[in-house]
C-alpha cells in the first residue's frame, strides 16, 4: 500500500545570535520591507510583461526565501501559486547548484509546480560568501501557451503530456546571461513565440530587481539582523497560528464535497476531510477522497498544500505573516493516487484552477462546525477557464487568449456575498474589454452581472457574471469550469448559490456544452460563460 504524503519537517535552525529578540514595531517594519520587495517584483513583471494575460489580467506571483529556502515574505497575489511555490525553489535548489546570476526555471507539477501554463523561475541571492546564498527571489507565472494538445495549454486531456511543455528544474540563465539552448527548447513548444519570451525576460527582470533589493536591505539594516527577522517572523507566524488553533474547540471535523466530473464520465469525485484539532495544532487529512481520474481535474500535492495554507491563514484571528512558519503545526495528509495528491502521468491543468477551489470548500465545510460564526458559504468554486486560441488573419500571427471568470462570493454571517468577484484561490483581474479587442481576433458582446444566481438568505449570496465572446476567425477553444451539476452551498440554512452554464451559439442556435470540452468556432461564433453564485448564510424570514 502507498503512503500518504505528508508536509515535509524541516530543522529550525536559528540565524540570529545569542538571545537577539526584536521588538513588536521593529519585527513590523522589517515584515513590511521583505514583502516590499516582493510587491516590487510584481509591480516590474507586470509591468514588462508581454502578454495580456500577465500584464493586464496579472496572473502572477512573487516571493521571498530564506537561504534554506523557506518562504518569509510574499506579494498579495495568487493564493495557488504562493502555497505551492515553496516547494518549486526547493526542487530547484536540490536539483540544481546555483550559482551567482543563475536563474532556475520550473513547471513540471510533479517537483512543486501547479499545471504547467505556471512557470516558476527563482534566482539565488549572494552577498559576500559567494559559496551560500542569503536568498531566493522566485516568480510564477501563467503563460498562455505551453504547447500541447490545444491552443492555450487547458485542453480536456487524459494524461500530463497532451498537456504541453513539461520543465524539470534547469537553469534558464547562466552567470547573467541566457541559456540559448534552453530558452530555444522552450520557445520551440510554445505556438506564441514572441509572447513567451517576452514574458520569460519580464520574470528575469523582475527577479533581478528583486535580488537588488535585497541585497539594499541586508547592506543598510545588516546582513545579521534582517537574517534574524526572517527566523523570528517564521517563528511569530507559527506562535499566531498555534494560538488560532487553541481558541478553537478540541475535536475532529469532516465534511465531503464534490467536483461535478472529469470531462470524460466520472462524477460526482468525491473530496473528503477530516481536520483532528487540539493542543495547538491541526493534522488535515483527506483520506477517503477519491482516486485520481482520468481527466484532468487531478491535483497534485503541492495543490493540496497550498489550499491548506490558505484556508489556515484565513482562519487565524489576526493578520499572520504569509510565511513557512504559519504550516509548522498544521500536517497535511493526502493519500498517493488520489485526486488530492495524483502521480503522474496524469493530467492535472484543471487540478490547479478547479480541484483547487473544491479543496478549499471542503475545509470551510468542516471548519463551520468548528468556528460557524466565522466561516462563510461556498463561493463561486470555479475559476471558470476559458482558452480560445488559433492563427489570426486579422494580423497576421498565432493567438492564445486565456481568461478565468469570476463568480458569486458566498455570505458569511453579517455580511452578503459579493458579485462578480475572483475567490479564495485566484486573486486575477478581468482582461479589460478594450484590450482583449485590441490584441485578439474576439468581440466581447455581453459582460454583466447574473442578477438572481446568489443564494437567498438572511446574508444572500453574491451574484456570478455572464460573459460572452465572439471568434472573429477560425479558432479552438478549451473550457474547464465547475459547479456546472454541483451548487455551491449556503450555511446555516441559506440556499445554494445557482450553477453555473457554458453555451454555444452559432448561426442563432444555443447549444449548452459541458462543463469540461474542447470546441471548433468560426467567425461569428460565440461562447456564452455564465458562473455560479455563491451560498447565503441563515435562513430567510
Amino acid at each position: 500500500m502507498k503512503k500518504a504524503a505528508r508536509a515535509p519537517r524541516r530543522r529550525r535552525a536559528r540565524a540570529r545570535s545569542g538571545d537577539q529578540r526584536f521588538d513588536p514595531v521593529a519585527l513590523a517594519v522589517m515584515n513590511n520591507r521583505l514583502a516590499a520587495i516582493a510587491e516590487e517584483m510584481g509591480v516590474v513583471l507586470g509591468q514588462t510583461a508581454y502578454s495580456p494575460n500577465i500584464k493586464e489580467r496579472r496572473d502572477y506571483s512573487c516571493a521571498l526565501f530564506d537561504g534554506r529556502g523557506e518562504l518569509v515574505a510574499q506579494a498579495a497575489h495568487i493564493p495557488v501559486h504562493l502555497g505551492s511555490t515553496p516547494l518549486s525553489v526547493r526542487a530547484a535548489i536540490e536539483r540544481l547548484a546555483l550559482q551567482d546570476g543563475d536563474v532556475a526555471a520550473v513547471n513540471d507539477p510533479f517537483a512543486g509546480g501547479t499545471h504547467l501554463p505556471d512557470v516558476t523561475l527563482v534566482m539565488p541571492v549572494f552577498l559576500g560568501n559567494r559559496n551560500m546564498a542569503f536568498a531566493y527571489v522566485a516568480n510564477r507565472a501563467h503563460h498562455a501557451d505551453i504547447g500541447g494538445m490545444t491552443p492555450g495549454s487547458m485542453a480536456l486531456a487524459t494524461e500530463i503530456y497532451q498537456e504541453g511543455f513539461r520543465l524539470p528544474p534547469v537553469k534558464l540563465m547562466v552567470g547573467g546571461e541566457p541559456a540559448r539552448d534552453i530558452f530555444e527548447l522552450f520557445l520551440a513548444n510554445t505556438r506564441v513565440r514572441d509572447e513567451r519570451e517576452g514574458d520569460l525576460r519580464a520574470q528575469v527582470a523582475a527577479l533581478r530587481v528583486g535580488a537588488e533589493r535585497t541585497r539594499a536591505l541586508a547592506e543598510t539594516a545588516g546582513r545579521t539582523q534582517v537574517a534574524a527577522a526572517m527566523e523570528e517572523l517564521k517563528d511569530y507566524a507559527d506562535r499566531l497560528m498555534r494560538a488560532t488553533l487553541r481558541n478553537i474547540k478540541p475535536g475532529t471535523y469532516t465534511a465531503e464535497d464534490f467536483l461535478d466530473d472529469d470531462g470524460f464520465g466520472t462524477g460526482p469525485i468525491t473530496l473528503r476531510v477530516a481536520i483532528k484539532i487540539g493542543a495547538g495544532s491541526a493534522v488535515v487529512d483527506f483520506s477517503g477522497s477519491a482516486p485520481q481520474v482520468r481527466g484532468s481535474v487531478n491535483a497534485n500535492y503541492a495543490i493540496t498544500l497550498s489550499a491548506t495554507f490558505y484556508v489556515m491563514k484565513c482562519l487565524a484571528a489576526e493578520a499572520v505573516p504569509a510565511n513557512e512558519g504559519l504550516m509548522r503545526s498544521i500536517k497535511v495528509i493526502a493519500p498517493e493516487g488520489s485526486i488530492v495528491n495524483a502521480l503522474p502521468p496524469a493530467a492535472v491543468a484543471g487540478g490547479n484552477v478547479e480541484t483547487s477551489q473544491r479543496i478549499v470548500d471542503v475545509l470551510f465545510r468542516a471548519l463551520a462546525q468548528a468556528v460557524p460564526d466565522r466561516v462563510p458559504a461556498a463561493s463561486s468554486g470555479s475559476m471558470s477557464n476559458l482558452t480560445i486560441g488559433g492563427y489570426d488573419t486579422l494580423r497576421a500571427r498565432h493567438f492564445s487568449y486565456y481568461e478565468t471568470i469570476a463568480g458569486g462570493v458566498g455570505a458569511a454571517l453579517g455580511h452578503p456575498g459579493v458579485s462578480g468577484l475572483h475567490t479564495h484561490m485566484t486573486n486575477t483581474l478581468n482582461t479589460p474589454i478594450e484590450a482583449l479587442e485590441a490584441y485578439y481576433p474576439l468581440r466581447i458582446t455581453e459582460y454583466r452581472i447574473r442578477r438572481g444566481s446568489g443564494g437567498r438568505g438572511e446574508f444572500p449570496g453574491g451574484d456570478g457574471l455572464v460573459r460572452e465572446l465572439e471568434c472573429l476567425v477560425q479558432s479552438s477553444a478549451s473550457l474547464l469550469t465547475e459547479r456546472r451539476v454541483t451548487a455551491p452551498w449556503g450555511l446555516n440554512g441559506g440556499d445554494a448559490g445557482a450553477v453555473g452554464g457554458n453555451y454555444l451559439i452559432h448561426d442563432g442556435a444555443v447549444t449548452k456544452l459541458p462543463g469540461k470540452a474542447n470546441a471548433q468556432l468560426g467567425p461569428g461564433d460565440r461562447i456564452r460563460i455564465e458562473t455560479p453564485g455563491g451560498g447565503a448564510w441563515g435562513r430567510t424570514n
